[in-house]
């Protein structure tokens, strides 16, 4: 076993206290499993307005106030303290009114600001604590400010020095761009980066350059971010780091996404089932769902679902034309539903097309959370034909409750779904090879029950947990340590 270690980790989003993506489901899971391996994680994020309101209970205000250095003088902000639900992994949250107590987590001109402002907060509060932490764990741009601070001005600091960090890319397409006043406001000298234009800063570039290690979110997205086309002009700081960066494949709650206990199921089964009865409880889900959903109640037809946010990065581009084939059943008859919301054009197109096959196919175009879980465990296959995926979720669980994913081979859906074992693969992103795919899975469900259930029994089995997940990240945090204390070795020898 590891030494037991201390590990600050600083996210913009923790569920359940705020979500938007991926990004949240990892800092509500993650720290959880690093503690059931022993280790003594803190986890830092903004008060948002929700926090400061009062909408989540056991949460209290600590007496104690941080003034937190800027270019323009000292900043009080608060700090409130909770827990990660089901666990004893504290939380503290930045309490700065001006800065966090608004209406979103995100979408203002100061966003940039906001975020450094957070980032040396959550380091203030550690010195406030009198907690050094082993290692400083950062996740995207938002906290990657904390990684520059600790790698110029912080490393004369008696408390910060030779403190490793590591730096979680979640999303390098999302990279934080400011100017170069925000190193006044952080009190720092530093250079410009090539990734940088004249007078910007990018802030993901810089967490990249500073931090002790990288890692994204999947083997397969760590690969791809090196290469020009998937490396969103950052490409090559990331070949400069390579040796230091790595895929760690994010998990999924087992316990809050168990098809044996899942409340909004109407009927249970494990993969352990599956065998006995469980393909039986499944059609009784997808005759709950049919009803939900207003669609005909038919047994021995494919029901396809996409449940996703609607944006051009999910490959809703290639999705028309193949809807449309789905739907005109040149490959037999299929039923269609697709949850979530996004931009409007896409929310058009699947409003328009079930209006036209009204007893095929239904879009719920709103965040419906008691209809997530219905539609994995009802579903018969599950739809991402994503242009670019960091890792996916929505795979994971569908394949957790027997819905076989039909993916694209990009970031994390290549490393988690494999054809003809756990699901069906398409590689060039075009609507043939898309269709093709489906028609393969369409095929199997038609022809070849017990194949058809052996692909199921073979998703379910798979694991996929946050346990297995936090000792890539154990790992990672010993190889950090180790790396600084090297340095810090033959700096005083």
């Amino acid at each position: 076993m590891a030494d037991v270690r201390k590990v600050l980790y600083l996210s913009a989003e923790v569920a359940p206290f705020a979500k938007t993506g991926g990004l949240g489901d990892v800092g509500g899971s993650l720290p959880k499993a690093l503690k059931a391996l022993g280790h003594d994680v803190r986890v830092v994020m903004p008060a948002y307005k929700s926090i400061e309101d009062g909408r989540f209970p056991n949460i209290s205000a600590l007496p104690m106030q941080i003034n937190v250095p800027t270019g323009g003088g000292n900043i009080p902000c608060g700090v409130f303290k909770g827990s990660l639900p089901g666990s004893d992994v504290p939380v503290y949250f930045i309490a700065q009114w001006n800065l966090f107590k608004r209406d979103n987590i995100y979408g203002y001109w100061d966003d940039p600001y906001r975020f450094a402002f957070f980032s040396r907060a959550a380091l203030e509060l550690a010195r406030a604590l009198k907690w050094k932490p082993d290692v400083v764990h950062c996740h995207d741009w938002h906290t990657a400010p904390a990684i520059t601070w600790l790698a110029t001005a912080g490393a004369s600091d008696p408390f910060f020095a030779h403190t490793p960090t590591v730096f979680t890319i979640h999303n390098l397409a999302i990279q934080g761009n400011t100017n170069w006043h925000i190193f006044d406001y952080l009190g720092i000298l530093t250079h410009s980066l090539a990734e940088e234009a004249y007078g910007e800063v990018n802030l993901i570039a810089r967490g990249i350059y500073h931090a002790t290690m990288v890692n994204t979110v999947s083997p397969t997205y760590a690969l791809e971010i090196m290469t020009r086309e998937g490396g969103a002009g950052l490409d090559g700081l990331l070949r400069h780091r390579a040796y230091d960066l790595h895929g760690i494949l994010n998990g999924i709650d087992y316990d809050e996404w168990n098809p044996a206990t899942d409340p909004h199921l109407p009927a249970h089964y494990s993969a352990e089932t599956f065998a006995l009865d469980g393909a039986e409880e499944r059609l009784r889900n997808r005759r709950a769902l049919q009803v939900r959903l207003g669609l005909p109640q038919v047994d021995n037809v494919p029901l396809v679902a996409m449940v996703s946010r609607l944006t051009w990065q999910k490959g809703l581009d290639i999705m028309g034309h193949v809807l449309h084939l789905l739907m005109n059943g040149f490959s037999g008859p299929a039923q269609f539903v697709v949850l979530g919301t996004g931009d409007s054009q896409y929310e058009s197109m699947f409003a328009q097309l079930a209006g036209y096959h009204r007893e095929k196919m239904t879009a719920v175009l709103a965040y419906e959370a008691d209809l997530a879980p219905l539609i994995y465990g009802g579903s018969d296959m599950f739809l991402m034909p994503s242009l670019f995926e960091p890792c996916g979720l929505g795979q994971l669980i569908a394949m957790r409750y027997g819905s076989v994913p039909i993916v694209r081979a990009t970031g994390g859906l290549a490393d988690t779904v494999q054809e003809p074992v756990t699901g069906f693969v398409f590689h060039n992103f075009n609507e043939e090879e898309f269709w093709h795919a489906v028609q393969r899975a369409i095929y199997v469900y038609n022809v070849d029950k017990p194949r058809w259930q052996e692909i199921q029994r073979n998703g379910m089995k798979a694991d996929f947990s946050w346990e297995r997940s936090a000792s890539g990240y154990e790992q990672l945090y010993e190889w950090a340590i180790a790396r600084v204390g090297a340095v810090a070795h033959n700096g005083s020898s």
